[in-house]
């Protein structure tokens, strides 16, 4: 909308909600069908992931800082940055006597052992061998071959993100005891969020559901709240495009081109009796409003927020996927 000559005129992505209560909205449950849920599962976990496993957010491994680790699907695994800001990664294990490497200390890009001092240039050497890694920009990934057990690919599926800096990222990490194909079949079930979380999302309507493998998304017009009655209506499309991957885009409205990507890791072994998974979720932010930049800097603040909002968030969803494993596991996961 313009304003006198050429003059743009800014219009607010507030609205005000006169819709229905909590208890007056209308139901999802029949649009919810379990079959469908399980069907988009199922694509989901036959796409090929090439065994790359995400295992923290970029920001959290600097260059002269202390390592990271993680153990996935019941393999230690350490990773730090070289001076030069390159990645390593490799078991969290010392080979000498099985020290935990994640307790180390990074000496001139160099992983020193803290039980006797073996020294880890990223290189094999000691019986110790590497892991394939990757930085994206926003989160680590490392491939784990005895772990995926798929065919290996060079690099992993990083979904598509707003242009590299022109949007705010934050990570949040959460685990539950559950197995990543329920974290997954939570992001598959968009008609839950107005029921479940109505803290967050209001006038959640599913407007288009995949209809085969070539259209296998999720389109919903939804509106977050912000405070009361002031709400954001936005339209988000919904795809899985590796196996413990959901991707969230702001296709319309307020905040597009934003993308919330959820990533299910497993923590415990294949068949594990008491699995647990972590969530790893990166919201990267974005916006062609002119006022963004003042979001961009003051991003430390933002991050903040986003991940506040994002435990909020998967606090109950950790709680769907939890109960979800704990019937399927005892055969009464209804559908």
């Amino acid at each position: 909308m313009t304003h006198g000559a050429g003059e743009a005129r800014w219009t607010s992505p507030l609205r005000v909600r006169r819709g229905p209560g909590w208890a007056a909205q209308t139901p999802t449950w029949q649009e919810a069908k379990p079959a469908l849920i399980a069907e988009a599962l199922k694509r989901a976990e036959a796409r090929p992931s090439g065994n790359w496993f995400v295992v923290g957010g970029s920001r959290d491994v600097v260059a002269g800082g202390r390592p990271c680790g993680m153990t996935v699907g019941g393999v230690e695994v350490v990773w730090w940055r070289t001076e030069a800001g390159e990645l390593r990664a490799g078991p969290g294990a010392c080979p000498h006597l099985g020290a935990p490497l994640r307790d180390s200390r990074v000496v001139c890009g160099t992983l020193v052992c803290h039980w006797h001092g073996l020294a880890l240039d990223g290189k094999a050497f000691a019986g110790w061998d590497p892991y394939p890694v990757h930085d994206d920009g926003v989160l680590v990934w490392v491939r784990l071959d005895e772990v995926g057990g798929e065919e290996p690919l060079e690099r992993p599926v990083v979904p598509a993100r707003p242009t590299p800096g022109s949007g705010v990222e934050a990570v949040f990490t959460a685990v539950g005891q559950c197995e990543p194909q329920d974290v997954v079949a939570n992001r598959l079930d968009p008609w839950h969020g107005s029921w479940f979380h109505p803290y967050s999302f209001v006038d959640l309507r599913v407007v288009r559901t995949p209809r085969d493998e070539h259209d296998d998304d999720f389109a919903v017009d939804v509106s977050f709240r912000v405070a009361g009655r002031l709400v954001v209506p936005v339209r988000a499309e919904f795809t899985a495009p590796e196996p413990r991957t959901v991707v969230m885009h702001i296709t319309d409205g307020e905040g597009a081109p934003s993308v919330v990507e959820t990533h299910a890791t497993p923590l415990t072994p294949r068949g594990d009796t008491s699995p647990r998974t972590a969530v790893i979720e990166a919201v990267v932010a974005a916006s062609d409003r002119r006022g963004f930049a003042l979001a961009r800097a003051a991003a430390p603040l933002l991050r903040t927020l986003m991940r506040r909002a994002a435990g909020r968030l998967w606090r109950d969803d950790l709680a769907y996927a939890e109960r979800r494993w704990s019937l399927r596991s005892s055969g009464r996961l209804p559908g």
